[in-house]
């Protein structure tokens, strides 16, 4: 048996079964997660067959249906579904970009085969706030130098309890229309935004078995920097809307649900998502109507939420520059939040997201780091294990100024390459081969 979770091989004579699960001596979150964890509930039973070399025929690698699943995912599919999204300009919440990227997003979800597709409406009425002063800037190199003689080494901290390393590059949020120099996206961004209501998308696969289970799949569809919004967030919105097609194809079953969540407002601070566990925490595993065996909103198992995909440069120079090309190295980053009431638990859930990326991954891999921090799982990390997919670490890494166009005029479709799409389809791969296992996925091949 190969238990992935574990990265141990035990093979048997000619067949192995591939069994994905992360370990725990207790169930701390309740009945669900004894489910999730526990190795008999979430052994995917996929047989195998070895085969010198490495290699299987057609008939072997059919058994197998999370690999199925994920060769449904491919690069040109996920390049015109973000595309698609990118043409709505930047996406800013309250503006009337933002309310026809929402109503894109509907027909999208319906399009991949979701029949329940629903709204989330909450208001959003902040404030005024004064104009941001700012930082004062220098020309100035840091002094990096070590104590053990190093000449680069710690640069403070960062947000989620990280530690920054290295050289940072300034950091913002650009609100100069006129820092864009395509006209066309200029005009595509014109509308400031105006407080009052709000909405957001999500549908659900049912499952077959256990319909009152569910994880939740999520991204933030607005954004902003007077851009096409492709990073943050398109390349996060396009990673949920394919494996909402993937999972809700007709020939596809799960046991357990999957909700495809596209959340709103999550630059002026997760409101969105924070709105969606206000309204809907209180009602899970509730059926609805009594003995219907509906549950209109199934007991969260696992949030996984997916928040800029794509760039992976590197560490800024001393100068502040970012190298022009995706580092060979580049990685799929998935953070839970040690600091969190159910930090074990999360960081459990964040090991078999890194086995399946492990398993299935094509080109790039992943790595697990406990700071996750401002994106929208955090409104759900202290109720059910959650975790975000990201390009680099949040707090470390995009805090410190790895990514240029964060926020920035160079957030548009242009500026980024086959080499940056590939990170964000290997992170739907990722999600698509844990997830899979998780909700115990099958292929019915009487279906079309």
């Amino acid at each position: 048996m190969c238990c992935i979770g574990r990265l141990k091989w035990q093979p048997k004579a000619e067949v192995s079964h591939v069994c994905l699960f992360a370990e725990t001596s207790k169930p701390s979150v309740g009945d669900s997660m004894i489910s999730i964890f526990r190795m008999t509930a979430i052994c995917s039973l996929l047989s195998i067959a070895f085969v010198t070399g490495g290699t299987c025929s057609a008939q072997q690698a059919d058994a197998d249906p999370i690999q199925t699943l994920v060769d449904r995912l491919n690069l040109e599919s996920y390049k015109a579904t973000l595309k698609d999204i990118a043409s709505f300009g930047d996406r800013r919440q309250g503006t009337t970009r933002n309310r026809n990227a929402v109503d894109w997003i509907e027909q999208q979800l319906i399009a991949a085969g979701c029949d329940n597709v629903e709204r989330l409406t909450y208001t959003y009425n902040p404030e005024p706030r004064p104009p941001r002063a700012a930082p004062p800037s220098t020309a100035a190199t840091p002094d990096l130098t070590t104590p053990t003689g190093g000449t680069v080494g710690r640069n403070g901290s960062g947000p989620g309890g990280s530690s920054i390393y290295g050289y940072r590059a300034p950091t913002g949020v650009n609100r100069d229309l006129n820092a864009q120099e395509d006209e066309r996206i200029r005009m595509l961004n014109a509308e400031e935004p105006v407080n009052g209501e709000r909405q957001e998308v999500y549908c659900t696969k049912i499952g077959s078995v256990r319909p009152d289970e569910m994880y939740i799949i999520g991204a933030h569809m607005d954004g902003h920097g007077v851009n096409e919004a492709v990073n943050d967030n398109g390349s996060g919105t396009a990673l949920v809307i394919e494996l909402a097609r993937i999972f809700n194809a007709p020939d596809v079953q799960t046991e357990r649900s999957i909700r495809f969540a596209l959340w709103n407002n999550e630059e002026t601070g997760l409101n969105g998502s924070s709105a969606y566990v206000e309204q809907r925490q209180h009602l899970q595993g509730i059926e609805n109507p009594a003995d219907s065996g509906k549950y209109p909103e199934p007991r969260w198992l696992g949030m996984i939420q997916h928040d800029m995909m794509l760039w992976d440069h590197g560490a800024p120079r001393a100068d502040g520059t970012v190298s022009r090309d995706q580092r060979p190295e580049a990685d799929v980053n998935i953070e839970f939040q040690s600091a969190s009431d159910l930090a074990d638990d999360s960081m459990r859930l964040a090991f078999v997201f890194k086995a399946a990326a492990d398993a299935y991954n094509t080109d790039y891999p992943a790595t697990v780091g406990p700071h996750m921090t401002n994106t929208d799982s955090t409104p759900f990390m202290n109720i059910v294990p959650s975790i975000s997919l990201r390009e680099n670490e949040r707090g470390a890494h995009t805090g410190a100024g790895w990514n240029p166009t964060w926020h920035t005029p160079l957030d548009v479709w242009t500026t980024f390459t086959d080499k940056e799409f590939r990170l964000g389809l290997n992170a739907a791969q990722t999600t698509l081969s844990a997830v899979a296992t998780l909700v115990e996925a099958t292929i019915d091949h009487g279906q079309k």
